[in-house]
């Protein structure tokens, strides 16, 4: 026995969890996904997102809807008579009658441990706290921001120095055995719904472009914390003065190192970076248009070294 599913995703996070349904035999009705964007330098091209691509190689009907509200597109949603709807990183907020118009509901797999870090930047913001543990969760949807009840649960350490891009890896996998595990549940009749506490709950704003600036001024947990949270996108940066002229310089891999001086002050020849308190070592960067490479290979043509400072 198979589930008929009506999929809501956009990025490749979500991808791997459309294909995982598809593998487990379930139907996909259809695969709701944001429009194609342009892209390309000038714009010029529309590019589909991955699930978009990802429900075309699989031979799925794909839906681009801009928004949800409308009758007419509410009433094509109800046409699938889809027993279950499970959203991954959609990116469109689902009016009732959307989270409401199959036979079991709507289902949301998200990246946090309800009922902390509940918005659209889980995984970022977990890093950037400093947290040990992080996880999947799948959850029944309400009309709420990630307030529904938790179905199924999945942890994930965060180790010292991972980075989002890694979590976000794990977590994508993790997510997509969770949803197959919860829709068995569910068509057995066997899944059950725990309601998630107000307690602890905290929100994972966007991130703002002034928050990816370094402030060398910070403790070094929380200069660590922010280029690994924030790698490789949309990347951390400082500027360098390489060569007697600044330029920025996106930083994606760090640890924390012994040592300190003058908040940005260099301190060896490797790289290590004096904070508010203690110290980080850059591990790798990235100039403007070029590849990221290692912070010695770096600092060999950057004509930076100790004593010299980051701003």
């Amino acid at each position: 026995m198979t589930l008929r599913v009506v999929f809501m995703g956009t990025p490749e996070f979500s991808a791997a969890t459309l294909r995982a349904l598809a593998e487990a035999g379930h139907d996909i009705a259809a695969v709701y996904s944001q429009p194609p964007r342009p892209a390309g330098r000038r714009g010029l091209e529309l590019t589909k997102s991955p699930v978009h691509l990802a429900a075309e190689e699989l031979g799925i009907a794909v839906r681009t809807p801009r928004s949800l509200k409308g009758a007419d597109e509410q009433e094509a949603f109800r046409a699938l008579q889809a027993d279950v709807a499970v959203v991954v990183a959609y990116g469109l907020l689902l009016p009732k009658a959307i989270l409401e118009g199959t036979r079991l509901g709507a289902y949301n797999g998200h990246a946090s441990l309800l009922p902390r870090w509940r918005g659209a930047a889980p995984i970022q913001r977990a890093i950037m706290a400093g947290d040990a543990e992080t996880g999947m969760m799948a959850m029944k949807m309400d009309e709420g921001l990630d307030t529904g009840p938790v179905a199924l649960t999945s942890r994930v350490s965060i180790g010292p120095d991972m980075t989002a891009g890694e979590l976000h890896d794990a977590l994508m996998e993790t997510g997509a055995g969770l949803m197959v595990r919860t829709l068995a549940a569910l068509e057995k009749g066997e899944l059950a719904l725990t309601p998630q506490p107000e307690d602890g709950a905290t929100y994972a704003k966007k991130i703002s472009k002034e928050e990816t600036r370094i402030d060398w001024s910070l403790p070094a947990s929380e200069v660590h914390n922010r280029i690994r949270g924030l790698s490789p996108f949309p990347g951390a940066w400082c500027e360098m003065a390489a060569g007697g002229k600044a330029e920025r310089v996106k930083l994606l891999r760090s640890t924390l190192a012994a040592g300190g001086g003058r908040a940005g002050e260099i301190l060896d020849d490797a790289l290590a970076v004096a904070c508010g308190e203690g110290a980080v070592q850059l591990i790798e960067v990235q100039r403007a248009g070029g590849k990221a490479m290692n912070a010695t290979d770096f600092l060999r043509g950057a004509k930076l070294g100790k004593g010299d400072f980051l701003s």
